[in-house]
């Protein structure tokens, strides 16, 4: 009886010790090289979309930054030269303001005669296109991931269930523990096809929808450069003033009661 243990008890082992084991790993390692190929092709799209995604933040946070604080510095000053000196180089008012007064420099030379108005209107929108360019650098290959890296995880997961295929036929069998390494790895492949291309359409729609605001920004301050330029400095945007703490009301002095 106690043999007869023994025996059933190394059998068990002996089972458990050939029992297939199916963590990611495992189940990549089934696809081969093609597998492994279109894994780092989805690794390598994944980090460059992050990539993108942070640096394209913290650029469009700069850049809202400095038209904060760059507007109220430049409208606050006393003439236009005075305001352009008081923005921050290489910054997106600043070439907007650099354009406008060049803009108004080369009018004067021009030989066939056209608007003012116009012309520095249109150096503003040549010299907005420009800063809007820059800010969308990269998108692009946002959207190419959000659009082909799923359709790059399928061609993973079609590879899979070949191999699972192919593996029921050599082996004549189609039990569970000879396909669910195949068919594991083409499941995986379709979930990190969806985790590489979810993040880099939410990045794109969330960093365009900034691009957006950072151009509205731009334009109010075009419209009010281009009209303080038009008026001489004589028409200017109201600029809220910081505010203060309300004063303290002053202290009530007692009154000494009239004497009977």
């Amino acid at each position: 009886m106690y043999y007869a243990l023994l025996q059933a008890a190394a059998a068990g082992a002996e089972v458990a010790a050939k029992k297939p084991e199916l963590g990611f790993w495992e189940s990549i390692k089934h696809g081969g090289p093609v597998t492994w190929f279109i894994l780092a092709v989805m690794a390598i799209m994944s980090v460059i979309s992050w990539y993108i995604m942070l640096t394209k933040y913290f650029e469009q946070n700069k850049v809202l930054k400095q038209m904060t604080d760059g507007t109220r510095a430049f409208w606050n000053a006393p003439n236009f030269k005075d305001g352009q000196t008081k923005l921050e180089k290489n910054s997106a008012l600043r070439q907007l303001v650099d354009d406008g007064m060049r803009a108004e420099e080369e009018h004067g030379k021009l030989i066939d005669p056209q608007d003012q108005h116009d012309w520095m209107h249109s150096a503003l929108e040549r010299s907005q296109a420009s800063i809007s360019s820059v800010l969308s650098n990269g998108l692009s290959f946002l959207a190419t991931v959000g659009s082909t890296a799923p359709f790059v995880g399928l061609l993973g997961t079609v590879w899979g269930i070949l191999n699972a295929l192919i593996t029921i036929a050599v082996e004549g069998d189609a039990s569970i523990d000879k396909v669910a390494g195949p068919v594991g790895e083409a499941l995986y492949m379709t979930a990190i096809g969806l985790v590489v291309a979810v993040p880099a359409v939410m990045g794109y729609n969330w960093l365009q929808r900034r691009n957006k605001m950072i151009a509205e920004r731009m334009g109010k301050f075009s419209t009010d450069f281009l009209g303080a330029m038009g008026s001489n400095g004589a028409i200017r945007p109201v600029i809220a003033a910081a505010k203060k703490a309300p004063a303290a009301a002053p202290a009530k002095v007692a009154t000494p009661a009239p004497k009977a």
